[in-house]
């Protein structure tokens, strides 16, 4: 007897995706990037560019994708299907990015290797009586007067000696025990790799019962990290020196308004932290309620997120200052972005501090939680696009959580490598070239061009309005079809312009290899587009007009019949309108 295939899942509670999708958008880039943007970019300055790029990009995309998900009620990849057959090539980009983003799991890896190790007395970074310090090393207890950059990865010559603080060398040498570089990949880290083991376990069971086990999940990762960030800024504000950290986290530089960088990390900034492009939104926005008013929940969560990143600057610089006022350094010595400032700045700024494993716990938790969200629910998005794909295979008893375990293990090995001595140059090449910016941007525009040009503005506009009720400002409909992707189109386009080669710590080059792997990374993300259009321009029949004409309209309704009779069930609503009825 054939197995009787389940119904697509659905959210049980709403306040389960709206957890869910906090959780998604706010992450480690809150954290370690954005309060350093703001302080490296003019300080409060910075927010002007930021807040025009979140009103006219970061909304319309994180709007455009919610409605995208819900309206189809489709994952990252068939959604395409019943909205513009030729751009299907985007869902697959996606995948590929979500395959790249994989790897951020390292990252959790090093926050749970230092969790453990905050439940020592004294901690383990704070001294240079461990078996991995050298000569070289300086205790942070030193009371000899000798200020070290905290995240000098490379040492500072002081009184003639190279020397190197304590918090660098445990990075460096107790967690990493990194290598010269890329080409010296080393030995298997057993701590890294156990810890990175027991992330990929916590992301298979959060996620393994689909959205009934992911929307109990979020009750904890989602919610925690913002008690303990609440905790961390109150006792960071307290700190002696705190507002001096403040004032240099947003004081007003406005002549770097003329610099065109600033513009374009304030860009990059808000993609990144908004979560576009990365085919989550659409994933977890197709488990809704089809009459879900995912307007007004859109405009709360991207609000959310941008008041998530100002407050966490205030967070981390009231402790900046602090370590800044205890070691009578200038503030701009400790100041980092990305991993320097999650795993050897703030480590530092907490060890000063009364009780300084309490506060090292709640940070370590915090981050592991931030990152964990985001991971399970990119590994949703490829779970669910695969599902949706082949539903009379996948949806049957088990096959998700086979094909889960399965897709976990192949990660887990493949991930391997990041836990050597080298693994660090590794995952500095894949975060550099395999979901950088450029793709992400690459694939906005031609989301916008699929959704305002070839589905049409106007009935998105009504497809919003046949689901919440309310029909979306005329900002959305310029945004989708002119204004995001003019952006989008122009950032692209100066990111190759200002291309830097990666270069490791020291400031020393990648060999030739790695650089045109990097490059084979990033142009995988955005060859299944065109790859794919080309593919169904070739097999699709009729004359070159025809298979446009097909291919660039929806080829049906995109709601099924249950759909529309939900949307139209005892409610006034004007039906939802079936597109291009005329089209051949």
């Amino acid at each position: 007897m054939e197995m009787q295939v389940e119904k697509r899942e659905q959210w049980r509670k709403k306040r389960e995706y709206i957890l869910a999708a906090a959780g998604n958008v706010v992450g480690l880039g809150n954290v370690w990037r954005f309060p350093y943007l703001c302080y490296k970019n003019g300080g409060g300055v910075f927010l002007l560019p930021y807040l025009l790029f979140a009103v006219l990009c970061g909304l319309p995309l994180f709007l455009m994708e919610t409605v995208i998900g819900q309206y189809t009620q489709e994952g990252a990849v068939t959604c395409w299907t019943k909205l513009c057959p030729l751009a299907k090539g985007t869902g697959y980009s996606l995948i590929v990015v979500q395959l790249y983003s994989r790897f951020y799991s390292i990252v959790l890896a090093w926050a749970f290797v230092y969790l453990i190790y905050c439940f020592r007395d004294p901690l383990p970074w704070t001294t240079c009586n461990n078996p991995w310090n050298t000569d070289r090393c300086v205790d942070l207890t030193s009371t000899n007067g000798t200020a070290i950059h905290s995240s000098n990865l490379t040492g500072n010559w002081t009184s003639g000696n190279l020397t190197k603080s304590s918090v660098s060398e445990f990075w460096e040498r107790g967690v990493l025990s990194m290598s010269g570089g890329i080409e010296e990949i080393g030995t298997v880290r057993w701590e890294l790799l156990l810890s990175l083991l027991a992330c990929w376990v916590a992301c298979y069971f959060c996620i393994w019962k689909g959205v009934r086990s992911t929307g109990k999940a979020v009750y904890v990762t989602a919610v925690f990290p913002y008690v303990t960030l609440v905790i961390l800024l109150v006792r960071g504000l307290t700190l002696p020196g705190a507002w001096q950290g403040v004032v240099y986290y947003l004081y007003p530089d406005f002549s770097r308004l003329a610099d065109f960088q600033v513009w374009m990390e304030a860009c990059a900034q808000v993609f990144f932290s908004y979560g576009v492009a990365a085919g989550s939104i659409i994933t977890l926005g197709s488990y809704n309620k089809v009459k879900n008013n995912c307007y007004r929940d859109s405009l709360w969560l991207c609000a959310l997120n941008s008041c998530t990143s100002f407050v966490a600057g205030f967070a981390v610089f009231s402790a900046l200052g602090f370590m800044s006022h205890k070691q009578g350094i200038p503030i701009n010595l400790v100041v980092e972005s990305g991993p320097g400032l999650a795993f050897i700045a703030f480590p530092q700024a907490v060890a000063m501090m009364p009780l300084p494993q309490l506060w090292a716990t709640c940070f370590f938790i915090m981050l592991i939680l931030l990152g964990l969200d985001t991971v399970f629910t990119g590994l949703e998005t490829i779970i669910s696009s695969v599902i949706d794909m082949f539903p009379g295979q996948m949806r049957k008893p088990w096959r998700r959580e086979i094909f889960l375990i399965l897709f976990c293990s192949v990660c887990f090995i493949s991930q391997i490598p990041l836990t050597t001595q080298g693994g660090v140059y590794l995952f500095q090449l894949i975060d550099y070239y395999g979901a950088n910016g450029a793709c992400i941007l690459f694939v906005s525009l031609i989301e916008c061009v699929a959704v305002g040009w070839a589905f049409g503005a106007e009935q998105m506009c009504d497809a919003v309005e046949a689901m919440t009720g309310q029909r979306p400002w005329v900002l959305f409909k310029l945004c989708w079809r002119y204004i995001t992707p003019l952006i989008t189109m122009v950032f692209f386009i100066c990111s190759f312009l200002d291309y830097q080669p990666l270069t490791s710590s020291g400031d020393d080059v990648y060999p030739d290899w790695a650089y045109y792997l990097g490059w084979a990374m990033a142009f995988s993300s955005v060859v299944p587009v065109p790859i794919w259009a080309v593919y169904k321009i070739c097999f699709t029949d009729g004359t070159l007009k025809q298979r446009l004409s097909v291919l660039w309209h929806p080829v049906r309704d995109p709601v099924e019949s249950e759909t529309n009779n939900e949307l139209l069930n005892e409610t006034e609503m004007k039906p939802v309108p079936a597109p291009f009825p005329d089209m051949l």
